[in-house]
């Protein structure tokens, strides 16, 4: 099936035609849909409160959304690191929509909007688990394994 995004389409297996993927304005509507999902899906687990954090630095930050009609199903960030690299991270995806290629889909759409804006380079920090995604859309890992958030991870990237 295809879904449409704000500047193209991507296909995605299982994926609601009715799912848009397109930028999400810090500090909207949006943007608290976007926090809400973060703190179930990569905080609440870990035993730890998104809303604890500093999160001031991501009004510069380039957000990304998923959306099921007017409802958030998937989200990443993109931050600027300098140097024609940017850091994915905060990826999220709605814990009964997992599976469906949302996550492939916010990838390749951050891809995307990430060459037009210039960079390229696409790093990150993989939580162990997650590495196996993230080769199938052509990271490579760099390093060892390190804890972060007190999980292991480890350091991944994407030439553009």
């Amino acid at each position: 099936m295809w879904c449409r995004t704000a500047t193209s389409s991507c296909s995605a297996s299982m994926c609601n035609l009715s799912m848009e993927i397109r930028e999400i304005a810090y500090a909207s509507p949006e943007y608290r849909q976007e926090m809400e999902l973060r703190h179930h899906i990569l905080r609440m687990p870990l035993g730890m409160n998104l809303y604890e954090e500093d999160l001031s630095g991501e009004a510069e930050d380039i957000h990304i959304g998923a959306f099921d009609g007017d409802t958030l199903v998937g989200c990443l960030i993109l931050t600027p690191a300098g140097d024609g690299v940017c850091k994915m991270r905060q990826v999220a995806v709605a814990a009964e929509r997992q599976g469906a290629g949302i996550g492939s889909a916010l990838c390749r759409y951050a891809e995307q909007l990430a060459r037009q804006r210039g960079y390229r380079r696409i790093v990150l920090h993989a939580r162990q688990t997650a590495i196996p995604f993230y080769e199938s859309l052509a990271y490579r890992g760099e390093g060892a394994l390190f804890t972060e958030v007190g999980i292991l991870h480890r350091g991944m990237h994407k030439d553009l």
